[in-house]
């Protein structure tokens, strides 16, 4: 989705009479989007604008988007003086404005910041730029209302919305006019859509119809959304690729309770037995955390034997980390990093000889 947005950003500021450099030692402008979902992601967008700030280059205008604009918002001044302005990702849409104010001004004195937009502008997607030649990423719904109990996007990208069918339809269409022949439809739960009597099923549906498109297909799903006739649907098109992204996030029934995730590990066998019955020979890949509040090496294990009994294509394996605002951070992080590393090697080593398997074949 950061990717989308990034993509979103470029059309616009291109749109406004910026050019796109090569090279960020030859650039006036470097805008870093933002990801607060782990604390890996954070720690490298701090990083990174020290590297900028070594560069010496006093014209150099940084601005902070996404997620972590949205998470610390002014205060990102405090820890890193150099940035100029810090903007939310429903506010993406005024980047060119305040690159225009800081520019015309000079005012790098003053610092900007917008992170309180509830909502975008729908026309900030119809802008036609696209970083692969053949391939269009597309959102059809923002935010997300599930707040599974680790997970901070609700708080930063706000509460599920989904995009009217009609403007989803003209971004698709538009797309394959200009010559891209794959779409991936994006949203935190994909499975949610809904407009009218128009759920998700059917919009595949829709869209599996235009002339050209040669390839569909989706992230992320949810298992509480995911039903057989979303399977049937998988299988009947033409275009949708034979793949499921389906997250697990822990094999363990007292952890998915603690997540928030509404489904036991049963529930999650029997729907990947179900899609795997319908959908003949298709791919099945899923995120999983270890390490989550609580979890001991007999919840572990649970996790370690439904992965080998659900045998992924392959899943991303992540060490738990607290995030703000959410509900987890209220529990105590009690897992040691030794048993989270531990676990996470452990787990990684079993996923690897699983893909190598079905790879091999």
């Amino acid at each position: 989705m950061n990717v989308r947005d990034s993509e979103v950003i470029c059309g616009l500021l291109k749109n406004s009479g910026y050019k796109i450099c090569g090279d960020e030692k030859q650039a006036d402008v470097i805008i870093l989007n933002t990801c607060s979902v782990r604390q890996h992601a954070e720690d490298r967008v701090w990083s990174q604008i020290g590297s900028f700030k070594k560069a010496g280059n006093k014209r150099l205008i940084i601005g902070v988007v996404g997620c972590m604009a949205k998470n610390y918002a002014e205060k990102i001044f405090e820890r890193a003086p150099d940035v100029d302005f810090v903007v939310g990702p429903q506010d993406i849409h005024k980047i060119p404005e305040i690159l225009s104010k800081i520019s015309k001004d000079n005012l790098f004195e003053r610092k900007v910041w917008e992170v309180d937009g509830s909502i975008r502008p729908n026309e900030i997607y119809h802008n036609s730029f696209y970083q692969e030649k053949e391939h269009a990423y597309l959102v059809i719904s923002e935010g997300c209302s599930n707040f599974c109990s680790y997970c901070v996007v609700p708080f930063v990208r706000g509460r599920l919305r989904h995009r009217e069918l009609k403007n989803i339809v003209k971004e698709a269409e538009d797309a394959v006019a200009g010559g891209l022949t794959r779409i991936t439809l994006l949203g935190q739960n994909v499975n949610a859509y809904k407009d009218g009597d128009v759920n998700f099923t059917k919009l595949l549906q829709r869209l599996d119809k235009i002339a050209g498109l040669k390839q569909l297909t989706f992230f992320t799903s949810h298992p509480k959304d995911t039903h057989p006739d979303f399977f049937k649907a998988i299988r009947d098109s033409e275009k949708l690729l034979k793949s499921l992204h389906l997250p697990l996030q822990s094999g363990s029934d007292r952890i998915l309770k603690a997540m928030n995730r509404g489904y036991s590990a049963k529930e999650y066998l029997a729907l990947i037995d179900s899609y795997r019955k319908i959908v003949k020979g298709a791919l099945l890949t899923s995120d999983i955390i270890v390490g989550f509040p609580g979890e001991s090496e007999d919840d572990f294990k649970q996790t370690y034997d439904l992965v080998k009994k659900a045998e992924f294509n392959a899943a991303y394996i992540f060490k738990y980390s607290p995030r703000p605002h959410t509900e987890a951070l209220k529990m105590a992080d009690d897992v040691e990093k030794a048993d989270k590393e531990k676990r996470h090697a452990k787990l990684l080593e079993l996923q690897r000889g699983i893909s190598n398997k079905k790879n091999a074949k």
